[in-house]
């Protein structure tokens, strides 16, 4: 019977939290510096994974990209969220601006083909905030979740600069056949767009036009255009009571 290296879940999970922290803290960066090279490499020969020390090398380099990348995002938050008060804020508390940290901490491992790792990231991410971005995804500067319990976004999603998405969006697959795996399965996101809560967009071919609003509860298969709003339509009545009695 083949084993495998389960342990490696609470490994991940330490290593994951403590890159965040780094990444952010000048006195944590030097206090996680030799921890997280050599967790990583530990890591990485436990995977089997050739060439760990020349991947953390390149991996470094990245970070301070990365940290720019996630200072947009933080003013993206900021800009759009009535009820943050302060960027410090954002950093410390927000669920969503965590789960967009590992997420593109991870998405820059996966580029290296380094891939159990960034899922168990992901999976470490996925359970604290309710949030499902797959490290493969491609999404740009500048995105903001608000609330985000509920999110999933797919492997193959492509998402543009300045896209808002709201909790219960799924940027899914169609198709879950296991023949899909090399080919584009979820969709694209355009620059500028907003998705409102519990949105479903699935398809490798669908694209969400620049600057649309896709409203809450849609469900969406086929592409839309530039400039578009996409409601769900539905009758809402509301009746008066006067003493107990309906009017």
């Amino acid at each position: 019977m083949k084993s495998y290296n389960v342990c490696l879940k609470d490994t991940a999970k330490t290593f994951t939290k403590r890159l965040f922290y780094s990444l952010f803290d000048c006195e944590q960066e030097e206090v996680h510096n030799d921890y997280l090279e050599q967790t990583f490499l530990k890591i990485v020969a436990k995977l089997e994974i050739a060439n760990g020390k020349a991947i953390w090398d390149v991996f470094k380099m990245e970070l301070p990209d990365i940290r720019r990348q996630l200072d947009l995002d933080a003013i993206a938050f900021e800009n759009n969220d009535p009820a943050s008060h302060s960027l410090a804020e954002i950093y410390m508390a927000y669920p969503g601006f965590y789960a967009i940290s590992i997420y593109r901490l991870s998405h820059a491992l996966y580029k290296h083909k380094v891939y159990i790792l960034p899922r168990m990231m992901s999976e470490y991410i996925h359970g604290i905030t309710g949030v499902d971005i797959h490290p493969g995804a491609t999404i740009g500067e500048s995105f903001y979740i608000d609330h985000g319990t509920g999110i999933v976004i797919g492997e193959t999603a492509i998402i543009g600069e300045n896209v808002k998405i709201y909790q219960g969006v799924t940027l899914g697959g169609i198709s879950v056949s296991k023949d899909m795996a090399s080919k584009k399965r979820h969709p694209t996101i355009q620059d500028n767009v907003c998705i409102y809560a519990n949105a479903t967009v699935l398809g490798g071919d669908i694209v969400i036009g620049a600057n649309s609003t896709i409203g809450a509860n849609v469900w969406i298969t086929e592409s839309v255009p530039e400039n578009s709003l996409v409601t769900y339509q539905t009758e809402i009545k509301i009746r008066s009571k006067k003493n107990g009695v309906e009017k």
